[in-house]
């Protein structure tokens, strides 16, 4: 080769030996860098290869010497790991995002009121419409509350049916295949199901932080319950039968009036209360509740107050003082026909009632139409 040549061909080559170190230390760094960086990365060493290929070719009519560069730079990326495509953007979730739905209706100090409903109880005139109806028709301010109340529904149908008349609504997916539009018969084994499902969703809105008032769907809201929920109690609940001393366990439970305050105690009790639904086999998780309280209670120093059925009554042990009440369950009461009769009763009373003159409210005018199908 002459001397001319020579000087040609040497400038040529040391830019392709510089084009392919370069290739090779970008494959480098894309093996010792984290999976998330290589898409971005890809791109860059695409360009830089692709440009590294061309000079190669257009040099390789010159050298024999660049043409063994180019194979060599061509073989590296032949053996490089393709960049792994980006992951899929999750959409949001059509029935409601939990965390999401919490954290809108939540108060200052994280605490939501909380009912749950399937399709059979959210039709025109059924016990959703009656309950919307009591916080309308209530007094002190009631109807705010509405502003942090999460409705859970159990059905497609039903959480349709919540979008179209409330703000926080959320579908509970169960993996159990039970179809939960109709009425679950008291006791079946739908049922128990449905009520120990939303024993485990309490203690799952416990452990993200949050406390929670539950109401049933069939309790009327008269007047703000929080008043008469003490501030030492880590769990408060309603009373079937109450004996007057609010820290009693004697007093026999209902869970569809039920406050508790996130804790790791109340979490560790709610685990027990799961726990219990195997030890004693076919039971209603109120129940299981009124069977562990007397060992769970002082095991995780915990202080359950029973609340008063002169304020949070029901059909079970009546309030007759319209004056006290603040909120009234159709417990004690069994199907769901004879829960909208007597309901629709007690609202009527009630309408009257705030419609009455102070002298007429004091003086105990108004009392509920006794008897009804369950109340008496």
């Amino acid at each position: 080769m002459k001397g001319g040549d020579m000087s040609s061909v040497s400038p040529m080559v040391s830019f392709v030996l510089g084009a392919a170190m370069a290739t090779v230390c970008v494959l480098f760094f894309m093996s010792a860098t984290p999976a998330r960086r290589l898409v971005d990365i890809s791109a860059f060493t695409s360009a830089a290869s692709n440009n590294s290929t061309a000079d190669l070719q257009g040099l390789a009519s010159s050298s024999s010497d660049a043409d063994a560069v180019a194979d060599s730079a061509a073989a590296l990326a032949a053996t490089a790991t393709p960049a792994p495509a980006p992951a899929p953007v999750q959409a949001p979730s059509p029935w409601g995002d939990l965390e999401e739905v919490l954290a809108r209706a939540a108060t200052k100090d994280r605490t939501v009121i909380m009912t749950q409903i399937n399709a059979a109880w959210t039709r025109p005139g059924s016990l959703l419409d009656l309950f919307f109806e009591s916080f309308r028709t209530g007094e002190g301010g009631v109807a705010r509350l509405l502003d942090h109340l999460v409705i859970v529904t159990m059905d497609p149908a039903a959480y349709e049916g919540c979008q179209a008349v409330h703000r926080h609504c959320y579908f509970l997916r169960t993996s159990n295949g039970i179809d939960y539009r109709s009425e679950k018969s008291f006791m079946s084994k739908d049922y128990l199901e449905m009520m120990w499902g939303r024993n485990r969703f309490q203690q799952t809105v416990l452990e993200l932080g949050y406390n929670f008032l539950f109401t049933d769907v069939d309790v009327m809201w008269f007047r703000d319950p929080f008043r008469h929920i003490s501030m030492a109690a880590d769990i408060a609940i309603s009373s079937d039968m109450y004996i007057g001393d609010p820290y009693s366990l004697r007093n026999f439970p209902n869970g569809g009036f039920l406050f508790v305050r996130s804790s790791a105690k109340t979490i560790d009790f709610y685990r027990a209360w799961q726990q219990g639904r195997w030890r004693f086999f076919g039971k209603h998780e109120q129940d299981v509740f009124n069977l562990i309280k007397h060992e769970m209670a002082p095991k995780l120093d915990l202080a359950i107050q029973f609340l008063d059925t002169a304020y949070i009554s029901g059909f079970c042990q009546l309030s007759k003082d319209l004056n006290k009440i603040c909120t009234l369950h159709a417990n004690c009461c069994v199907g769901l026909g004879a829960k909208l009769h007597d309901l629709r009763g007690v609202l009527d009373v009630w309408r009257n009632y705030t419609a009455g003159t102070p002298d007429e409210r004091r003086a105990g005018k108004f009392q509920w139409k006794l008897p009804g199908i369950c109340i008496h």
